[in-house]
């Protein structure tokens, strides 16, 4: 068995590794999400092979999805426990909040991973939805809805299980939009900078249960950031550029914060010898504050609202108190929805108002009219908060706003006239005011540009990024009975930074790594994230003590600890123990070095001897050194011999460090983790909900088809063709059916399941569709009968056509037989030797003539044989070409047809009995498959005289003058030249004796001149010409 270590990978292996690798590639050419999780509003955006960054649109086409998930009840949902509600979302879900109040959960971003019994923003949101149920979870103590509409025992609908809901429906969306089929699984989600690491898992187990997986979670002024770099190039700083410093000011639904960007170009090394420059975005610092936002300017206009309508004459009759209308869910939805539109109204308008009918009460109305003026003096109070993220920014990032090129706004709030005029302020002036990004779009173009750019699929602009973590990092961890600490990482490090970090410690121990966050009050407290746990450190440091002679206080700890790439949480990569131990040599290992030249280069081995002796010498001296040595002497330390080398006593001396690998496991810490029974609880309610969803969207067909079924009916019973092809007692059926039917789907047919409307559906069908098949067939049958009848002269004229062939072919073939006796008779008496006379001259000139005439191409239409008697020997007629049909097609032609025949006056026969209202004897079907059966058996026949008549491929080009092959025709003398005697028979006395001149002349033979060459190209050109126009 090989060593550890140097074991060879079977062929199994490799190919099963290439399998996985090419499989792996495979699926990783799929589509990617960018998804920007907001408070009120999630929007997505899709890159896939031919989309490059596009939005998501949702059911209704618009590009953004209100973030809301709602229990639409049915009478089935609170009868059975087992009938899951209908699930709603976005726009649909918030129209259902003043119907069903207790059961639309919208905004559930803030509530991501709070503690229920401490978080501020918990009771803020029950404030704002009172009619909703929220209980702490038992095993965690965050947030849990229960849902009226929804029987099964006490379970709670987790937050994190019901943005799953939300992130599901938008990956449906997005796969409708990228084509059944794709895949999407890998998504790029943006994040608040304050999210601490609870809330990030939260979003994170969210994405999970959705399906998803999370490739980066991203800040949300980094996405934007991004999206700002994608169409512009900055300085190159190795150039001497100075990079470009930006603001970005996000203000939405729950909060506010800044980010400050340093963007510049870098030129770094490329593949090869070449350079290439690159763009870089560094975050540097950021600031926010979770207090502001649209969603609390909302609640100024809600609690505005409330006054008014407490001190409203209708309401007062009813002596209703101003804590019953909060805590009344219908009331408080309608007027947290109109709040919205106010606020957005109020941003182009100076003034705007609202009228509610039926509130709190069936007979109460109110009229709501507010100015710019009155909303900015109600929300005075938040004006100052509008700096804070500003102000803890640039702290973060040690500048200063003279640093600041310009502030980019970007959120939906961001665009309340007051707020920007407050930024104007703080920001000194307008000038450094941007709005040069999609203020809507810009982060969720960033976070799908982010995403590309980690799959393996994509190729885009590279841009190297480099988030924050947004909260300082360290560790804790006992020693010697004391507690000790370490600071990690500072709130501006970048992510995905590493740090080798020592622990003066020499057995087994755990330590915790921990994020420094804010509390409610402003303090900053040590929240823990991460704990590690050792396994194997006490045995691996008596390994060193033990076999290296390693001292304790010589032995060092080190873990290597980063902030994660995905996340930004700090996370231990790898653990090492080591030390400094002299190494020792002489042992088997490195005899077999030495004996393969792979040992010390100094003094020891020795260039070969020229001589066949020396080589042998030298080769047993080597043998007779190794075997000398044996494994237990050396690992045994023995005093260094006198006879040793100085270099050997150096080799000795020889230090290393020895490192061996630390055994951990690490647990995240903070809240408690969800338990595997838990978990595995709600992926199955998830799973039913889909397959509840996927049952009703096919009940909801089946109901559709049955209704327009029942309407289709109406009309069928006026149509002209439909009557003709029943009788009045079905149309009756068919009238008294539909009726009841109508009657049925609006009383009790409006619950009945999709087994119940299916059955009434195959009823109807049932006596329509045989009324409905008479119908058409009538309509289709006439011109039916046409085509068959066209295919059936088809047949008659190609029959005639291949009798007329066989016909023709058989007087040739008696005409051919006729000559071929004749020609015979003639050759016999042509061949007496009496008649046959040669003389010298005679032959020298044909041998004359071939010779001169050898290098001319043969013309394969006129070219004859050259053998000696075909001059005197009459040609043969070729024998007539037979036609390309057989007896056997003619015979199948004429059965073909006598048998459609026959089956078509049958049927026609038989239909001419029948009634419109009967059954027919004949299908339009039939006729057109009997139509098909005959043009392919004149198709056959076609194709057979087209092959015949296909003319033959041209012969292949022969050599000509001048080229090695014409040599050696010319050579040959007889396969490749033109027959002279063939070409003097058709001319006249007078071309003949020209001929017989320039053949002379070509000889050489007339005055002893040599102008054969003239004459010859003379000749041959005059007989070319001939030959062309087919003189000859």
């Amino acid at each position: 068995m090989p060593p550890h270590g140097r074991r060879r990978l079977s062929s199994l292996t490799i190919t099963l590794s290439l399998f996985f690798l090419f499989a792996s590639t495979a699926s990783a050419v799929s589509a990617v999400l960018g998804i920007d999780l907001g408070t009120e509003y999630i929007k997505t955006a899709l890159v896939k092979p031919g989309i490059p960054l596009e939005i998501v649109l949702t059911k209704d086409s618009k590009r953004k999805e209100t973030a809301a998930v709602a229990f639409k009840p049915s009478k089935a949902s609170r009868q059975d426990p087992d009938v899951l509600p209908e699930r709603v979302y976005g726009g649909d879900a918030l129209a259902l909040s003043a119907r069903f109040p207790g059961d639309v959960y919208p905004n559930l971003k803030p509530l991501l991973a709070q503690h229920f019994q401490s978080s501020d923003l918990v009771s803020v949101y029950k404030r704002r939805h009172p009619e909703l149920q929220p209980f702490p979870s038992k095993e965690r103590g965050t947030v849990g809805f229960k849902s009226s509409s929804f029987q099964q025992g006490d379970d709670l609908f987790l937050v994190e299980e019901l943005l799953a809901m939300e992130l599901k429906n938008i990956r449906a969306n997005a796969l409708a939009m990228a084509g059944k089929a794709s895949t999407i699984r890998d998504v790029v989600i943006t994040i608040p900078p304050f999210y601490t690491a609870e809330e990030k898992r939260a979003v994170v187990m969210a994405a999970e249960l959705a399906g998803l997986r999370i490739l980066s979670l991203i800040s949300d002024g980094l996405a934007v950031g991004l999206n700002y770099a994608t169409s512009r190039t900055f300085p190159t700083i190795n150039e001497g550029g100075q990079p470009e410093v930006h603001l970005v000011y996000d203000m939405g639904a729950g909060s506010a914060s800044a980010t400050i960007l340093r963007f510049q170009g870098r030129t770094v090394k490329d593949i090869g010898k070449f350079n290439k420059t690159v763009q870089e975005v560094q975050v540097l610092g950021t600031g926010w504050d979770m207090s502001l936002g649209g969603d609390v300017l909302n609640q100024v206009i809600v609690d505005d609202m409330l006054e008014k309508f407490a001190d409203s004459p209708g309401l007062k009759k009813l002596g209703a108190q101003m804590e019953q209308i909060r805590q009344h869910g219908r009331t408080m939805a309608k007027l947290w929805k109109e709040s919205e539109r106010l606020r957005q109204v109020l941003s182009a308008n100076i003034e705007t108002q609202a009228s509610f009918e039926g509130l709190y009460h069936d007979d109460v109305n109110f009229r709501y009219k507010v100015t710019r003026a009155e909303f900015e003096r109600l929300a005075s109070k938040y004006t100052d908060k509008v700096k804070t993220p500003i102000t803890m920014a640039l702290e973060s990032a040690k500048l200063s706003l003279s640093d600041l090129e310009s502030v980019i706004l970007h959120g939906g709030a961001v665009r309340t006239p007051f707020i920007q005029q407050e930024l104007e302020t703080v920001v000194g002036s307008s000038d450094k005011i941007r709005t040069n990004v999609n203020s809507d779009e810009a982060a969720v173009f960033g976070a799908a540009f982010k995403a590309a750019s980690i799959s393996p699929s994509f190729r885009v602009k590279e841009i190297r990024t480099g988030d924050t973590p947004g909260f300082a990092s360290g560790a804790w961890w006992t020693a010697d009975g004391k507690e000790k600490q370490q600071k990690l990482f500072t709130p501006t490090s970048v992510v995905g930074a590493e740090k080798q970090v020592a622990f003066k410690v020499l057995e087994d121990f755990t330590f915790t790594l921990y994020q420094q966050v804010f509390s409610q009050s402003g303090q900053k407290i040590e929240v823990p994230v991460t704990e590690v746990q050792t396994k194997n450190m006490t045995a691996s440091v008596k390994k060193l003590e033990d076999t290296f002679g390693c001292a304790g206080a010589d032995i060092s700890t080190r873990f290597a600890i980063r902030l994660g790439p995905t996340d930004g949480l700090p996370e231990v990569v790898s653990g090492t123990v080591s030390c400094e131990a002299t190494e020792k040599k002489g042992g088997v290992v490195d005899g077999m070095k030495d004996l393969f030249g792979f040992g010390s280069k100094k003094g020891e081995q020795k260039p070969l001897a020229e001589d066949a002796e020396g080589a042998e010498s030298s080769s047993l001296t080597v043998e007779a050194e190794t075997a000398s040595s044996s494994p237990k002497e050396s690992q045994t330390a023995e005093p260094v011999s006198a006879e040793q080398t100085p270099d050997e006593k150096q080799k000795e001396a020889t230090k290393k460090t020895q490192t061996i690998y630390i055994d951990f496991t690490s647990e995240p810490a903070g809240l408690p983790q969800l338990s595997t029974d838990t978990l595995q609880r709600i992926k199955d309610r998830l799973s039913a909900f889909d397959d509840s969803d996927r049952s009703r969207v096919r009940r909801e067909e089946t109901l559709n088809t049955l209704e327009a079924f029942a309407y289709k009916a109406r009309d069928l019973l006026e149509d002209e063709n439909f009557i003709s092809a029943s009788t009045a007692s079905q149309r009756a059926e068919i009238e008294d059916k539909f009726k009841a039917a109508s009657d049925w789907l609006y009383g009790e047919g409006a619950e009945a399941t999709r087994q119940t409307l299916k059955e009434r559906l195959d009823v109807l069908r049932g006596l329509v569709n045989p009324v409905q098949k008479r119908k058409d067939e009538a309509v289709k049958r006439p011109e039916a009968i046409k085509s068959l009848q066209d295919a059936l002269d088809q047949v008659k004229v190609m029959v005639d056509v291949v009798k007329q062939a066989q016909e023709s072919y058989s007087i040739q073939l008696e005409m051919a037989s006729s000559t071929s006796s004749s020609l015979a008779d003639s050759a016999s008496s042509a061949s007496d030797p009496s008649t046959i006379s040669a003389s010298p001259e005679t032959t020298s000139t044909s041998s004359a003539i071939v010779d001169d005439f050898a290098d001319l191409d043969d013309d394969p239409l006129t070219s004859t044989s050259s053998s000696p008697d075909s001059a005197a020997t009459p040609s043969t007629p070729l024998p007539p070409q037979p036609p390309p049909y057989t007896e056997a097609d003619l015979t199948s032609l004429i059965s073909t047809r006598d048998e459609v025949q026959s089956w078509l006056d049958a049927k026609l026969a038989a239909q001419a009995k029948l009634s419109p209202s009967d059954d027919p004897a004949i299908q339009a079907s039939d006729l057109t498959a009997k139509s098909t059966e005959l043009n392919q058996q004149v198709m056959k026949i076609l194709q057979k005289q087209m092959k015949a008549n296909r003319p033959p491929p041209p012969p292949p080009k022969k050599p000509g003058k001048g080229t090695k092959g014409g040599k050696k025709a010319a050579k040959k003398g007889t396969k490749n030249s033109v027959n002279i005697e063939d070409l003097l028979k058709d001319l006249s006395p007078q071309e003949r004796k020209e001929i017989e001149r320039a053949m002379k002349d070509a000889e050489g033979k007339t005055n002893g001149e040599d102008s054969g060459g003239e004459g010859g190209a003379k000749l041959k050109e005059k007989l070319m010409k001939k030959m062309e126009h087919g003189e000859l």
